[in-house]
């Protein structure tokens, strides 16, 4: 059976697995979207269905930064950093994430019997010890009962350790360094594994850049010495021409049948320069242990688009390639996310009965104080569209609505219906950090059918007019809205969204949401 990598296509960074009999259980970071940490489960460790949310609730996750605190974030970059690097444990019928709110400066973990259902307010762990700046937290319950907090720190760069009481959060031992990494700079992602007589220690290092890697070292205790592997990196795609790039941040899993794994995060760059701008993925390779008990990851520390695996699985399916959304649900369904802690005066799918309706906020999409009135979810392929009926009621000049293409609050291409001196435009924003660029086209009414039209290389932007042919207006430049332009970790999102340039009573209505890809052959 053939299997195609990513397993999971689109912004899916930082995979954290777990395996509980017949299922296996995956987290990923969310950084400033709501709700936080997608759990997906699967039978197979290749095809996954979403199940919901570890952070659901503001109670939970607070992503929302006071004004007088917007000189700790950069305005000019567009973006609050939120939840990093989700780890995912379970332990006597409970499971546990743990996790980092960079926005807030704090270490947590949640917990539940049932993934798919509600998990617990957050377990707050404030006390590190004096390790500096700190982010990437796991979790290791030994077989002793003892249970052992892993995290990084910069008070010198290192990977750290406390035992924790894990029914209050309270560190109970000093805190030790216990790596300063294998083979790389900036040492972080550690996870602990406890696999025969060994303790190992496994790393990500070298920046969640193209010189990414993954490393291990082994040692009789929790607390080491780690013996680096002679080997080491045991992943990496650094100066190696491959499709997939920045290769990192990985977990490794048993499955049912024996055979172990490395899920870890990747980029798939196009152009040249390379940039990506589907952001960092999950990808999949096997692992193979050799004699002196040191792991081997793909081929020899390469991962490849497809690989044979080693057992009969049903086709590979990958979530949401073509969808439609009617908004015929009292609810919004898991592919939906919003920017930060959302504001419920801004949606609902009760006004209208099958449409979905947004308020004009004048909270801009560069704010980050507040949550702009937008819903989106993640561009997964290459070659797609996503298209929607938009109507607009306007009540002052500049209330405006539309299909939005988004990197970040100040990189970011959309399409929209504009009220403007009084009358309906078609306008086309391109934003790509301080510089602006609108095309206007005047309209005959207030109501559109929007598109964007994506290849690797072009968005390709048209509308349409009641019972008229579509129309092209404008395309812009996929690697304006890469990483490489426009920073951060997260990768492009599809969204649906209603701006005012000032306190409006204006609204928009959407008729429908459809997300269309190619083949997944002809995709990749």
């Amino acid at each position: 059976m053939i299997i195609t990598n990513p397993i999971l296509p689109g912004f899916y960074p930082d995979p954290s697995i777990v395996s509980v009999g017949d299922d296996y259980y995956l987290v990923n970071s969310s950084f400033e979207y709501f709700p936080g940490v997608p759990i997906f489960h699967s039978r197979d460790l290749v095809n996954w269905e979403q199940m919901g949310y570890c952070l659901n609730r503001p109670s939970q996750l607070c992503l929302s930064v006071e004004k007088k605190d917007e000189n700790i974030f950069s305005t000019t970059r567009g973006f609050t950093p939120g939840i990093f690097a989700p780890t995912l444990r379970y332990q006597n019928g409970m499971f546990y994430m743990v996790t980092t709110n960079v926005t807030l400066g704090r270490h947590f973990f949640v917990v539940t019997d049932d993934p798919a259902g509600e998990w617990s307010d957050p377990i707050w762990v404030d006390d590190l010890g004096d390790i500096g700046n700190s982010i990437d937290p796991s979790l290791f319950f030994d077989h002793d009962g003892k249970v052992y907090f892993t995290c990084n720190g910069t008070n010198p760069k290192g990977i750290y350790q406390f035992e924790i009481n894990i029914q209050t959060g309270q560190r109970i031992s000093p805190t030790r360094c216990i790596s300063h990494g294998y083979c790389g700079k900036d040492p972080e992602g550690p996870h602990l594994y406890r696999i025969k007589n060994f303790y190992y220690l496994m790393t990500a290092e070298g920046g969640t850049e193209y010189g990414h890697l993954i490393a291990i070292g082994r040692g009789a205790s929790p607390w080491g010495p780690f013996e680096s592997c002679p080997h080491n990196p045991i992943l990496t795609h650094r100066s190696y021409a491959s499709p997939i790039q920045a290769t990192g941040h990985g977990e490794l899993v048993q499955s049912k049948d024996g055979f172990w794994w490395m899920f870890f995060l990747g980029v798939r760059p196009n152009g040249y320069p390379p940039a990506y701008h589907l952001g960092r993925e999950t990808f999949l390779a096997p692992v193979h242990w050799i004699e002196d008990g040191w792991p081997v990851v793909g081929e020899n520390g390469r991962a490849s688009l497809e690989f044979e695996g080693p057992w009969q699985i049903a086709p590979q399916k990958f979530l949401y390639e073509n969808s439609c959304d009617d908004f015929i649900d009292s609810t919004f369904g898991l592919d939906w996310n919003f920017l930060r802690n959302p504001s419920p005066d801004d949606f609902s799918l009760n006004v209208r009965p099958g449409w979905l309706q947004i308020r004009c906020s004048n909270i801009s999409l560069a704010s980050i104080s507040g949550s702009p009135a937008f819903i989106g979810r993640r561009q997964r392929h290459f070659e797609c569209q996503a298209e929607t009926l938009v109507e607009l009621i306007p009540k002052c000049d500049g209330d405006e609505a539309g299909l939005i293409v988004m990197m970040n609050g100040i990189h970011h291409y959309e399409i929209a219906l504009k009220h403007m001196g009084g009358s309906p435009y078609l306008i086309v924003r391109r934003q790509i950090g301080s510089l602006e660029v609108l095309v206007r086209q005047p309209l005959k009414s207030y109501s559109a059918t929007l598109t964007v039209m994506a290849d690797r290389d072009w968005y390709k932007f048209s509308y349409a007019e009641k019972d008229e042919s579509p129309i092209e207006i404008c395309q812009s430049e996929t690697r304006y809205l890469s990483t490489e332009v426009a920073g951060g970790f997260i990768g492009v999102y599809f969204g649906l969204y209603a701006l005012a340039e000032a306190p409006s009573n204006g609204v928009a209505f959407f008729d429908y949401f459809t997300y269309k890809s190619e083949s997944v052959g002809e995709m990749r």
